[in-house]
């Protein structure tokens, strides 16, 4: 297995045409009415009809042969410790295993599985300085992974998230995964963190290792963290009553994991959708954790809320895509001039009862993936992951 030593730079322009369907990653408009996309730079330069694009002089020039195009999937909750190197399921390549499931990012909710993980606020602001060195210049298969994010601890001081965000350190792990477990000493915490830029991630439901803690309702909204994490428990979820009120009860993101209850995923989709606050739900996996490592658990994700969550196939890709991206502060995640071309193709499974690739997902099935580009260069063709689509893309030139 070939893993990429660094982020590798698109050179020249990148031309995808005879897009079949194109998905945005915006809830208010989830389909585009485009076949072509140019790229410069890693960056989406143009897009729209063939005939009004400029798709001359491309270095890199690919037919998606009727093939769908999204936005990379983003993994908003997953645990890295060094390199593409699992401890808690001793696995090495998960990272560029889930490239093939289409994932292009990947936010940290803390580097917690580390053997010996360090407890003290020098070891735990070393650790999270590290995590955040590493993987900004060592990138498996292209995966872009945010990493560097400490998990609160006893005895942590406000010139410390100072010190942090100094460094460049801008997540924090799940709060609740350390010493910090009441809501009044995370609410400081937190506000602190926000103070210099730092997004706050709070661990929700049972304890999920040993260290952690029963995080519920309450305190998750005392603390009033950003991201209220996987809110479907990792694994044991709250009672769906505490779950409505979190939903009710405050404005801050709605992340729904794989690695979760699922009764208690598809009740918290359900209940965003009835309070019109859909705009709140994000994705993750929350792995790799004592399930395993899941390479396609974002797609999982996305098929069992569309065909489950009574919603429409795009919308469920957009809460992968775009609701991430723009809570999370990522220029990834939407398909328009300016952002990331980080792109997923992909198409119907081969003898999917579905008619086209939304409804194959609606129906509960998982799209082929053909091929998987990030900051503008071609990382996989056909997944090694993924059923085999129908179709597949073509690079031309």
């Amino acid at each position: 297995m070939a893993l990429a030593a660094g982020p590798e730079k698109q050179v020249g322009k990148l031309v995808i045409t005879n897009i079949g369907l194109m998905l945005s990653g915006k809830l208010e408009a989830p389909l585009l009415d485009a076949d072509t996309v140019v790229a410069e730079g890693g960056k989406i330069v143009a897009l729209g009809k063939q005939a009004d694009c400029d798709t001359g002089e491309a270095r890199t020039r690919i037919d998606a042969h009727g093939c769908a195009l999204a936005p990379g999937l983003i993994d908003s909750h997953v645990h890295p410790v060094f390199g593409d190197w699992t401890p808690r399921q001793s696995q090495l390549g998960w990272i560029d295993s889930f490239l093939h499931g289409g994932v292009t990012t990947m936010v940290s909710a803390g580097e917690v599985h580390l053997p010996g993980r360090p407890r003290d606020v020098v070891g735990l602001k070393a650790l999270a300085i590290t995590a955040q060195r590493s993987f900004s210049s060592f990138r498996p298969g292209g995966v872009k992974l945010h990493a560097g994010a400490p998990v609160l601890e006893k005895g942590m001081v406000e010139s410390d998230f100072a010190e942090l965000a100094a460094a460049g350190v801008t997540l924090l792990g799940e709060v609740g995964l350390g010493s910090v477990k009441a809501g009044y000493e995370a609410k400081e915490m937190v506000a602190w963190a926000r103070k210099f830029g730092i997004q706050s991630t709070i661990h929700t439901g049972g304890p999920s290792v040993p260290g952690s803690g029963y995080i519920d309702a309450d305190t998750v909204l005392e603390a009033d963290a950003d991201i209220i994490g996987h809110i479907n428990g990792g694994h044991t979820a709250l009672p769906l009553s505490q779950i409505r009120c979190l939903c009710e009860g405050c404005r801050r993101a709605i992340e729904i994991v794989h690695n979760g209850n699922e009764l208690a995923a598809l009740t918290a989709f359900r209940y965003a959708r009835e309070l019109d606050q859909m705009s709140r739900v994000i994705l993750g996996t929350d792995s790799p954790a004592g399930s395993g490592v899941q390479p396609l658990g974002i797609l999982r994700m996305i098929a069992l809320l569309a065909a489950l969550g009574d919603a429409p196939a795009e919308i469920a890709f957009a809460c992968a895509t775009g609701n991430t991206a723009r809570l999370r502060k990522l220029d990834a995640g939407i398909i328009e001039p300016g952002r990331a071309a980080d792109f997923v193709l992909m198409d119907r499974a081969q003898h999917s009862a579905g008619t086209d690739l939304l409804d194959s997902v609606r129906k509960g099935d998982l799209p082929g993936i053909g091929m998987v580009i990030i900051d503008g260069v071609v990382r996989c063709g056909r997944s090694r992951n993924t059923p085999p689509a129908e179709r597949v893309p073509e690079i031309l030139a």
